[in-house]
């Protein structure tokens, strides 16, 4: 918890420089596609960075030999994302968006057995398929920035090639999402860096494992976990 925390607070001292050097390099005398919110529909893509972490929930199983095994997360991996974009006006300050893209990451978990330190450890990587679905709050535009909040669903769906291991994911999850950003205007288009918090509602934890019918030892792991859910901080950058 603390390395997220740690990860969030750089992300935001990122995208808070960014944005000032952005803002340093706007002209405030010469306002920038000054219709350019008059549209009613916008396009334009986005390429990101973002820290996937996955939280388990332990129901005290112990094995027959008198093992109890503990699974955490210990290292947060940078992942890349890209993804397009899709935005309807509402109205002066309201706008639904939605941006259909991937997700690439990793996440590095330990396993410790309690009475003998006993450890094991496993890299899961995923590679996310993603719809996000926001409404998007701008507040009032100062000559060339205009700040904004954003909240929503992304459903989620890994497609990457599952393995037999200690661990494994389900297919699908869907994310509880808020954010906020900065739109900057650009004499030819806007440049539009956002940090966004995702906090997954499912177990994505797969239960059921016939995969290890040979080797029934290893579902020990799996057995010692009631739940796991999933959480990420992204920090994209949009160009409309």
């Amino acid at each position: 918890m603390k390395i997220m925390k740690r990860t969030a607070l750089i992300i935001t001292l990122l995208i808070s420089a960014l944005t000032a050097l952005a803002a340093g390099r706007l002209n405030d005398k010469i306002e920038n596609r000054p219709y350019a919110d008059l549209r009613r529909w916008h396009l334009g893509f986005s390429i990101g960075a973002h820290t996937e972490d996955l939280r388990f929930a332990h129901n005290g199983f112990i094995t027959e030999d008198g093992e109890e095994w503990r699974a955490e997360q210990v290292n947060y991996q940078p992942g890349f994302s890209v993804s397009g974009l899709i935005a309807l006006r509402l109205n002066n300050y309201f706008s639904l968006r939605l941006s259909p893209g991937m997700m690439f990451g990793s996440r590095d978990i330990r396993f410790l057995e309690l009475g003998s330190g006993a450890e094991q450890r496993q890299n899961i990587k995923s590679t996310y398929v993603t719809l996000p679905l926001d409404v998007k709050f701008a507040a009032a535009r100062v000559r060339n920035a205009r700040p904004y909040v954003v909240g929503g669903v992304m459903p989620a769906f890994d497609v990457s090639k599952k393995r037999s291991d200690l661990l494994q994911l389900t297919g699908a999850d869907c994310y509880i999402t808020v954010g906020f950003g900065c739109d900057f205007y650009l004499p030819y288009f806007k440049l539009i860096p956002e940090l966004k918090f995702c906090f997954g509602l499912t177990d994505i934890l797969r239960h059921d494992r016939p995969d290890l019918a040979d080797d029934p030892t290893r579902f020990k792991f799996t057995q010692s976990i009631a739940r796991a859910t999933s959480k990420m901080i992204c920090l994209t950058f949009y160009f409309e």
